[in-house]
């Protein structure tokens, strides 16, 4: 797959990826590397990046090898937070890191977030490389420039946009992925293509599982990706369009979050598509029988979630911290059709609980 080389960084697929890091590490010569991983990625991950990069015995190769440190986090989204970024910080400190250091984040989209982060503030900002691990952050997390932690269960509330030096898709590392990962970070493939083309929308739902997914779709979805945030990298106007799904989506993964109904990134995503096209249907005149088809295809891939009316007047109160918001009053991305999306579109509570009647049947 072709390489995607952009003034601020470069997206690379497969073994090309370490050799260019290597080359990186080489160029600048960084006194210190750490690795940041999660309790997953350090099992089944870090091995496969090591094996990459240290291939042969190269003089260069052991000189590197010296300069590596490792940290990991525990997984899921709860480690994504200030506590976690103080005790990463103090690590780096501790360990005399300095402006001329890397960061290389090797995980999922809460390592990409929370490491990125990191290296955007540490020393007021270092250099950092995301290996993506999971679909979701091959696809998404990792690519744009966006980082951020959680404060008190809201989303990425605090953060800044900073760009990965290097991005390395490497295939390999969705074989140690449960479906459940892989259909989370399906997700986003889903949005995109809905707010991409109906060609791309097509090619997407015509597959039967998540798992079928290849090189060439995920490419489509990254290049979806940086196509819209080339018009507009700090999201004054058209990168609002990948919010697609998220106003809902991220509200409800909020209110679920640090509880016993906990769901993933991706999964609340999945289920605020289907809010959100009913709500385009509802507001924008979007084809009811799409609407349907959307639901019916992501239901696939997602069990469905009950929402009592309590539940859904708290994930409504949630909605006032969306980042799009410019008041309390919450600002939606809904569909005229396919490929044209719209946004800052004003939506009801009354509206909204509608849509929640109509995913619940």
């Amino acid at each position: 797959m072709e390489s995607i080389i952009k003034p601020n960084y470069s997206i690379f697929f497969g073994n090309i990826g370490y050799v260019k890091l290597l080359e990186l590490i080489n160029k600048n010569n960084y006194d210190k590397i750490l690795i940041l991983s999660d309790s997953n990625t350090l099992k089944y991950c870090l091995p496969i990046l090591k094996d990459q990069l240290f291939s042969s015995d190269s003089k260069s190769n052991s000189d590197i090898k010296n300069k590596i440190f490792s940290y990991t986090v525990n997984s899921g989204e709860q480690t994504k937070n200030l506590n976690e970024l103080k005790k990463i910080c103090e690590f780096l400190i501790s360990k005399g890191f300095k402006r001329n250091s890397l960061i290389i984040n090797l995980g999922g989209g809460m390592v990409s977030d929370l490491g990125g982060f990191v290296s955007s503030i540490y020393m007021r900002g270092i250099d950092f490389v995301n290996i993506p691990t999971s679909l979701l952050g091959m696809v998404d997390a990792s690519i744009g420039g966006k980082t951020g932690i959680d404060l008190n269960d809201l989303k990425n509330i605090i953060g800044s946009f900073e760009f990965a030096k290097i991005i390395i898709i490497d295939l390999n590392f969705l074989s140690t992925l449960p479906i459940r990962q892989i259909n989370s970070g399906f997700a986003e493939m889903i949005k995109h293509s809905l707010i991409d083309s109906k060609k791309h929308w097509n090619k997407i739902s015509s597959l039967n599982f998540s798992k079928d997914v290849d090189i060439g779709l995920i490419y489509n979805s990254i290049m979806t990706k940086i196509k819209i945030i080339e018009n507009d990298p700090k999201e004054s106007s058209s990168r609002k369009f990948l919010n697609f799904g998220h106003t809902i989506g991220h509200a409800i993964e909020s209110f679920l979050l640090n509880s016993d109904r906990e769901i993933l990134h991706g999964e609340a995503i999945l289920i605020g598509i289907i809010l959100e096209s009913y709500l385009s249907q509802k507001l924008l005149n979007f084809d009811t029988q799409l609407t349907l088809n959307i639901k019916n295809y992501i239901l696939k891939f997602s069990k469905r979630i009950d929402f009592s009316e309590e539940d859904i007047k708290h994930v409504i109160e949630f909605l006032k911290y969306d980042k799009k918001n410019t008041s309390d009053e919450p600002l939606f991305v809904l569909l005229n059709e396919i490929g044209k999306p719209s946004y800052d579109n004003k939506v009801s509570n009354e509206e909204i609980i509608e849509a929640f009647k109509f995913y619940a049947v």
